[in-house]
Formats: structure tokens, sequence, C-alpha cells
């Protein structure tokens, strides 16, 4: 029978479909192309994939703004091809996790279509609607996560609908119960498929105030974090009755009761609020809610053992239940190659030392499609950019599109991604670390990534053990994970100088053979390298 738990613990690797692999030569990554690299996929030793959305949509938001939540952009493909994938995935032993996007649609989704209309059709309470205010402005303060008010106006309706996102996002109004049922029937469309879970997009946005009550200013020392600076206005506010509201908590039960007719289906909710480990706490309590959480806590610029260490302790004081799941990239921030890396110097020792750190983490893992590569943030010149975040916020903040270029698969032109001009273009800077390339050596990030996915499935402590931290100085990190009479110490060193750590365990067994395991004991004194790591068994 199969392990119905088989997420805990597990290794998730992200696959952002556009940029992947093309098989039918329009630039596009396709289903097709996925399918075509599930034995890479294979190779590397994770328990999932993680599709972005691949559904049909005009792309405003490249596929984040969904149309029809039950059929496949022809420009990834087709049903049959998501069968196709689904069934050479299982064959395999990868699990499918696909994005579900379920606060906001496309503005050119049939609901919002009929919606938008008038105040008296059948969809007429499907999104958030309201009206103007008597001197014509939005109906509250509330902001785009994408700059300026989350409010449009609609002449057709007289009336503002709200949108988190882009304009072309409206938000559909789950307090109306219609809604939730039907968001509810397209996501057990893609369980009938035979799919094994969902990454709930922003699941915390679902339900706003229903008040509609002012955001509060946030003040001016406070506005840095969660990825947001002040050349965003959305910096400018507390988040409180936007998102995040009481309410939303009953339809992660809703959630959970379907996917528990579907033994072995797993969610895992990205929460953005303005405590987001206190929600991911609070959405994956018991066992009635969502299974996993994660949030954008390691997504960010800090880096130091002390950030790291401070930012899992607390979920874990928090967390008693749940289940968190770690990353350090995804397809909307800054590849952590380049984030964390001196002056922003990709060095292969550093990531191969973060796959190491992220994989020792209590929890579930992420891991975004090329971190396996070493691949760092692309440059993207401003005219070859898609991103409309990028456009607007161009040179400050220059887009999400930096880490959404394509794999680099081997040497030549487009580095084997597509035999047409790609959607982005492939990095020069990446071509050197191309998979091809990569295989061949057997000091590689990519091998090494192998290596310690291989060697973490043999370790019941790392799969599901606690996780307690020692008391140490920058720049090391270090901590037991124990499960029933195996205990780990983990120790990493976080910059790119020497670095050591007294240790009064005396009976520590190192793993051998390990690549990973490149410090050395003298004593009571642990002798890290650069960027090394050390794990012993005591």
């Amino acid at each position: 029978m199969a392990n119905p738990l088989w997420w805990k613990g597990a290794v998730i690797y992200q696959i952002y479909p556009r940029s992947f692999q093309d098989t039918n030569d329009d630039g596009i990554g396709d289903l097709r192309g996925i399918i075509n690299r599930l034995d890479y996929i294979k190779s590397l030793g994770v328990d999932a994939v993680w599709i972005s959305p691949f559904f049909k949509s005009p792309m405003k938001d490249f596929g984040y703004d969904i149309s029809d939540y039950r059929d496949i952009d022809p420009i990834f493909g087709n049903l049959d091809d998501f069968d196709d994938l689904i069934a050479q995935a299982h064959r395999r032993g990868i699990k499918v996790i696909i994005d579900q996007v379920l606060s906001h649609t496309s503005d050119l989704h049939p609901w919002f279509l009929q919606s938008r209309e008038s105040k008296t059709n059948d969809y007429a309470d499907w999104y958030v609607w309201a009206d103007a205010k008597e001197d014509g402005t939005p109906p509250n303060n509330w902001l785009s996560i994408f700059g300026g008010p989350a409010w449009k106006w609609e002449p057709r309706r007289e009336q503002y609908y709200l949108h988190n996102f882009l304009t072309e996002q409206p938000d559909l109004n789950f307090h109306n119960p219609q809604v939730r049922r039907a968001v509810l029937d397209n996501v057990e469309f893609w369980l009938k498929k035979g799919v094994d879970g969902f990454r709930l997009d922003a699941i915390n946005f679902c339900y706003h105030d229903a008040k509609l009550r002012d955001n509060p200013a946030k003040p001016k020392e406070k506005r840095q974090g969660r990825g947001f600076s002040e050349d965003n206005p959305y910096a400018f506010q507390y988040h409180y009755y936007n998102n995040t509201q009481p309410e939303n908590l009953e339809f992660m039960r809703d959630i959970r009761a379907l996917l528990d007719k579907y033994p072995g289906t797993v969610a895992l909710g990205e929460i953005s609020s303005e405590d987001s480990l206190a929600t991911m706490a609070e959405y994956t309590s018991g066992a009635d809610k969502l299974h996993m959480g994660y949030s954008f806590e390691l997504l960010t610029d800090d880096y130091s053992s002390t950030y790291i260490r401070h930012t899992v302790e607390t979920l874990e004081a928090n967390m008693r239940e749940g289940w968190p799941c770690w990353a350090f990239s995804n397809h909307d921030v800054e590849r952590v190659a380049s984030r964390w890396a001196e002056n922003g110097e990709v060095n292969t020792a550093q990531v191969k030392m973060l796959t190491a750190l992220l994989g020792s983490l209590r929890g579930s893992v992420c891991m975004y499609q090329g971190e396996e590569l070493a691949l760092g943030e692309a440059e993207v010149p401003f005219e070859a950019l898609q991103d409309p975040y990028g456009i607007t916020f161009w040179p400050n903040f220059k887009g999400r599109d930096g880490c959404r270029t394509p794999m680099p698969w081997q040497e030549g032109d487009n580095a084997g991604f597509s035999q047409g001009k790609p959607w982005l273009p492939v990095s020069p800077g990446h071509l050197a670390n191309n998979v091809a390339k990569q295989q061949q050596d057997p000091n590689s990030t990519l091998n090494a990534f192998r290596e310690f996915m291989a060697w973490r499935r043999t370790q019941p402590a790392l799969i599901e053990g606690d996780i307690r931290f020692i008391e140490t100085d920058e720049p090391v990190l270090a901590f037991y994970r124990q499960h029933n009479d195996e205990t780990l110490l983990c120790c990493f060193n976080l910059a790119s100088t020497p670095a050591t750590l007294q240790l009064s365990q005396q009976s520590a067994h190192p793993f051998d053979g390990l690549s990973h395991n490149n410090a050395s004991l003298h004593g009571d004194t642990l002798h890290l390298p650069p960027y090394g790591c050390w794990f012993a068994a005591v």
C-alpha cells in the first residue's frame, strides 16, 4: 500500500513549464517537454514535481490569470498530454502536484464576463464589487501588490471591482457559497485526473473584509520586508483587511475535506500575510486544514545563521501540529545562488552547502528548477522583459524574469531548450552550467545534489525528525535532528571564510563517503572550511 504521508519530508521539484523544455519549437516550454525530461527528474532523487500553471489563460501574469480551470492552454498542450504526464510520472514513482489559483480569475473568465455586465445577472455577486465613494474614488484604500489602487472601475455596472494583483485578475467573492462550491468542483476535476496534490497560490487571499475597512498605515521604519520596498506603495500599509480573514479557515477545512476523499493527496499553501509564520501554523493546525504551508521568510535577502535559526525556531514554536515546507528559491524571487552570494557572485561551494542545509531543516523541501545546476539570476535587458511587475517597477525592481529564463540542457543554440526563439533569452551565464556538461563532472553541483538527496532518503531523522538548534556564533548554523533512537548533528558554515565550532559531543560519528561532509573534528573543535558542512551520528 502506498504511503499516504509520502509528502512528510518530501523533496518537491518545482517546474516552471514555460521555461523547462519546448518540444514544438514555439519558444515556450510545454507538457510534452516535462514528459521528455522525467528521467532527468527521476535522477535527481526527488519525490514529486510541482508544476506552475498550465491552464487556459490570456497570460497577462503567465498563467496565474486563469480563464478556464479545466482545460490546458494550447501553448502547453492538451488534456491528453496531461493524462500522459500523470501516467509517465507515476510509472517512475514521481508524484505530481499542480498549482491552483483560487483567489482570483482572469478578467476573460466566463464568470467575470457575465458578472461585469449588470448587478442582477446570475454571476453578479461572484466577484468583489463595491460602489464608489461620493467623490467617485475607490471604496477604500486597499492597494494592489503590482502597484496602485486594488480597485478598477467598471462602467457597465458603475462599480469598482477588487484586484489584489493585476487589474486583469479580479478577485472572487468567497463570501458567496456558490463561488466556494464552484471553486471546489474545479479542484476536484484534477483530483479525478489523478493528481497527487495542489500548491495553493496566495491561499490566504481568498476572503476579504466584508465591511471593506481601510488598511492602517505602516510606519516608515517598518516598510521594508516581505519582499516589498518603498518604491511600491503596497509597503505603506498593514494588510489586515484585504486578505487573511477569519472566514478563510473554514474554506481551508472545505479543501481538506475534499482531499480526504482522495487518500494520499496533499495541499501545500503559499502564505504571505503580515505574520506569515503565525498564519502558516494556523492554516495547518489540527488535521482538518492544509497539510503543509510555506511562506517567503527564507525567500528574502536576509542571510545569516541568526536569521535562519530565528525563522525556523519561530515557526517551530507556533506550528505544533502542522508540517512546514521550506524553499530558498521559486519563480517569484531572485535565485538564491545570486541572492545570498557574496557580491552576487555565484559560488558552487555555497550552492552545495545550501542544498544540504535546505534538505536538513525539519519539513518538506521545494527545490526550484535550476537550483541543482547552481544557476544564478539572469540579466534580462528591459527590451526583453515579459513580467508586467518588472516593467512597472524598472529599474529599481527588475521583475521576476531573471529567475524564469530557460533551463540550459546542453551547449549550443538556446541551450537545448528550443529550436525556436525562446520567450525569454537563454542566459549566457547559464550555458557553462548546462546539464549535459555537469552530468560528466563528478564534482558538479548537479551530481552533488543527486548524492545528497540519495543519502537523505536513508536518514529517517532528516525526513521526519525533530529539530533542536545549538547555540552558535555567526557564521555557523548547527542543529540536531532526532527520530526515535537516531540523532544526527548537522553543522554548516554560511561564510566564504573558515569557521570553527566547539563541540562537547565526543561520540560523534561522521558519515564517511558523503562529499558534503568536508569538515574535520580535532578534539572538541570542528573545523569547517568555507561553506563547509558536517553530518554526524551522535
